[in-house]
């Protein structure tokens, strides 16, 4: 499970965002709707081996689509105004909470390409009948986030508004390059 959360992605980089800007409960309740999320898409990766090599349109369809929505989520990222202000974005809507994880996780090509291919890898390499405690494995997706929400949060007082809008500009550039990088491989 950390294996395939770690690495710094979108969902890790909505997160950190959160716990920078949000009350320490919004963070949390943040932290588990991606866990959902995520969990929910690495059990389809990892029950989905190959389907990326069976339909090769398929791949091309995520790679197209989920390269444009990385871009827009990066310019999303340039064009904000960073603000470590608690209360200033905690009223957004549940349902909006849930849509913008769901996106961050599932139309992340990164994700969905890269999460197929991993975790079919080590489903092809299971023992018979190893495929439960490896799925049972993905609980270290709710031991990475809520460690990094709390974290975080814990040091977000060292953080101010310019070096929030730094953390942002950059890793808006880096995901538009990364966005850029996906569409040309298409």
């Amino acid at each position: 499970g950390l294996a395939y959360v770690a690495p710094i992605g979108l969902q890790n980089l909505f997160v950190i965002n959160s716990a920078l800007t949000q009350k320490r409960t919004r963070v949390y309740l943040t932290a588990l709707i991606v866990i959902l999320w995520d969990v929910s898409l690495g059990i389809a990766c990892f029950l989905a081996p190959g389907l990326m090599e069976a339909l090769p349109w398929l791949q091309k369809v995520i790679l197209g689509l989920g390269s444009l929505i990385v871009i827009w989520i990066g310019v999303g990222l340039l064009r904000s105004k960073a603000s470590l202000e608690g209360g200033k974005d905690v009223n957004v809507p549940l349902w909006r909470l849930f849509t913008t994880a769901f996106v961050v996780t599932w139309m992340n090509p990164q994700a969905l390409i890269d999460g197929t291919m991993m975790l079919g890898a080590f489903r092809a390499s299971l023992p018979q009948g190893g495929d439960l405690p490896f799925i049972f494995g993905f609980g270290a997706l709710v031991l990475w986030f809520l460690t990094l929400s709390t974290v975080v949060s814990l040091l977000g007082g060292r953080f101010n508004e310019k070096v929030l809008n730094i953390i942002n500009k950059v890793c808006g550039a880096v995901i538009i390059f990364y966005g850029c990088k996906l569409l040309w491989s298409l």
